[in-house]
């Protein structure tokens, strides 16, 4: 299939019409605007990364498991560690996509400027096309009308050709060539415009041609740098996963190392303070001075009372019984006032 091109489809049938030229304008302005609007939004992007990677560096100078130990401390100490490496990496990633913000406001200038100098060219045609265009068409008219006049003469001529006033027909006779000699210049003046307009013409189709090209050069240019430009920006993104996750990676790799079992046993031989229980507290009673060895706290209820059966007489002592002394005086008593 044949490709389109601008220099073939953007003509007008009025030769002072600038409409296929301005419609050319128009999308080189939006395709113009489309960069400014790419490079601000990568502008932006790259700040948005600043911001995260310096509020990253912060986190990651943060205490996190100051006062753990063992092979999950050393896990946490990597995952700080490989957090600062993740922001560092972002601000290597900002940087980059300033970089590439900045080629593109480059690029855009260089067009931009190449532009301006075909454009002051093609206004200076389209004003000097127009100019003698108008001066032709004036021109033009100035030879109908120096046409017309010569026929009326030549008519008035005509008409009294029968008459015997020889000087009327003389004052005729010079009006009607008078009238020729203006429609001759008229006609040299119209045919000189008209020749200088069709070498205007020419310069200004050839020129016309040139400026289409160069403008869907400049276009083709623009789409490519354009798609290019996101190409990279997107590349630069799914590197940064990557970078990202070969980091994490780091962490993970620690967390592989992390045994649980271990840092239990290795706080025990670290901290250990005894392998004996503290023994039971017995019970001691009061009355007994016995210590229970259950433990188990006292009663409540007081000592049971024994009482004794009543006591022997002494009279009927016999021998083998025991002899219970007897106090004989009535008066006696353990009690003293």
């Amino acid at each position: 299939m044949k490709n389109l091109h601008f220099k073939d489809f953007f003509w007008n049938s009025d030769l002072t019409c600038t409409g296929g030229y301005d419609a050319i304008i128009q999308y080189l302005n939006d395709g113009k605007r489309t960069c400014k609007e790419v490079e601000d939004f990568m502008k932006a992007r790259a700040s948005i990364e600043e911001k995260y990677a310096k509020e990253l560096l912060g986190l990651s100078k943060k205490v996190c498991g100051h006062n753990e130990m063992n092979t999950l401390k050393r896990s946490l100490d990597v995952f700080k560690l490989q957090t600062e490496h993740v922001s560092l990496s972002h601000l290597q990633l900002a940087q980059s996509m300033r970089e590439e913000a900045k080629k593109l406001e480059e690029f855009r200038e260089k067009q931009k400027e190449a532009r301006k100098k075909l454009e002051q060219q093609m206004d200076a045609l389209h004003k000097q096309r127009s100019s003698q265009f108008k001066k032709t068409m004036d021109s033009k008219k100035t030879y109908d009308q120096k046409c017309r006049d010569k026929e009326e003469a030549d008519q008035n001529v005509n008409r009294n050709t029968n008459t015997n006033n020889t000087k009327h027909m003389e004052k005729l006779y010079t009006k009607a060539q008078q009238a020729k000699q203006n429609a001759d210049e008229a006609d040299r003046l119209y045919h000189q415009n008209v020749t200088t307009l069709g070498k205007v013409r020419d310069e200004w189709l050839k020129e016309h041609v040139k400026a289409c090209e160069m403008f869907e050069k400049q276009s083709m240019e623009r789409i490519n740098f354009l798609r290019n430009t996101v190409w990279t920006h997107l590349n630069q993104l799914s590197q940064q996963c990557v970078n990202n996750d070969e980091l994490y990676e780091e962490v993970r790799k620690s967390l592989e190392q992390c045994d649980v079992q271990e840092d239990i046993e290795h706080f025990i031989n670290l901290r250990r303070t005894g392998d004996k229980p503290p023994a039971p507290v017995l019970y001691e009673n009061f009355y007994s001075g016995q210590k229970s060895p259950t433990g188990t706290p006292p009663s409540r209820l007081p000592p049971s009372i024994i009482r004794r059966g009543p006591l022997p007489d002494p009279a009927q002592n016999s021998t083998d019984d025991t002899v219970y002394s007897t106090v004989q005086d009535a008066g006696y008593s353990v009690i003293h006032y």
